[in-house]
């Protein structure tokens, strides 16, 4: 195929997905305000600029329009979390770090987290969500992982659990924490900023 012919097909193809980016950037808050079972394409068209007819050409249905929307969602917060446990040269300031990111991810978008555990239980029941599901759990595993590792060299020690074992006991802190928090708590920002701190030192020999 000519060079020209090429860049021509990945131009549109970029377009495409701009587009796609574009829509579910619009569909983000109603996806998040209303959940999975509330939500359709047409739900979402009512509460934008875009017609249903648009929306369904880039997507499918909902399930696809949902999944991608919190794949990149959870995207770019394993982008930010990384960037933000990196700059630690301590364990104490990797462990500060820590708290301080989930917390503050928590805050900043409570509802898309909802989302993504909602996602996440109806994948048990729509088989369409199984691998997707599991490729954005896996991601987040891969974060907690690197970060149980940095603390362990950090103080020239070593992990005493599994990759899998650790993400389940962050991922409860968190999600313990969002369903107090969404239950007004003052307290559950806090909690799991010390809860992260508390916990890391746990798994290290």
């Amino acid at each position: 195929m000519p060079s020209s012919a090429a860049a021509r097909l990945r131009s549109r193809a970029d377009k495409f997905e701009d587009r796609r980016r574009e829509l579910a950037d619009a569909a983000l808050l109603t996806l998040a305000d209303l959940g999975y079972a509330r939500t359709s394409l047409r739900t979402i068209a009512d509460n934008t600029a875009f017609s249903h007819g648009l929306l369904h050409y880039y997507f499918a249905d909902k399930n696809e329009l949902i999944t991608y929307c919190v794949r990149q969602y959870k995207a770019d917060c394993v982008q930010r979390y990384d960037g933000l446990v990196s700059a630690a040269a301590t364990v104490e300031e990797l462990a500060e770090a820590c708290g301080r990111g989930l917390a503050a991810t928590l805050a900043e978008a409570p509802l898309m987290h909802r989302l993504w555990y909602d996602l996440r239980t109806q994948s048990m029941f729509e088989e369409s969500f199984r691998a997707d599901v599991e490729d954005i759990d896996g991601g987040l595993q891969e974060m907690i992982w690197r970060l149980v590792v940095a603390y362990a060299e950090l103080g020239g020690r070593r992990p005493t659990c599994t990759p899998s074992a650790v993400y389940a006991l962050f991922d409860g802190l968190f999600q313990q924490a969002l369903l107090r928090h969404l239950a007004g708590s003052a307290t559950a920002l806090d909690e799991l900023r010390v809860g992260c701190q508390e916990l890391l030192p746990k798994l290290v020999d």
